[in-house]
């Protein structure tokens, strides 16, 4: 069965316009989810706990996406092997 995982983060923005980070060594990791349902779930607490905080932003990152199972591994994949 394939994972559809999802990866719940935010932080503050150096202008709410743009989608850059103040600082990136601080964001805050909301956690990893097995479906969208749940990431969104997670994801609107944060975005409504810090609804009053204009320069904070919460995000969901399909990471499902990112790789494809059918594909052969990379290299750096394989060192781990």
């Amino acid at each position: 069965m394939t994972q559809r995982l999802h990866l719940v983060f935010g932080g503050e923005l150096v202008d709410p316009s743009k989608n850059v980070f103040k600082d990136v060594e601080n964001l805050h990791i909301v956690g990893m989810y097995p479906n969208y349902a749940a990431a969104y779930d997670a994801w609107k607490a944060e975005a409504q706990r810090t609804v009053d905080d204009a320069h904070t932003r919460y995000y969901i990152a399909h990471l499902h996406r990112l790789r494809d199972e059918e594909m052969a591994a990379s290299s750096t994949e394989e060192l781990g092997s």
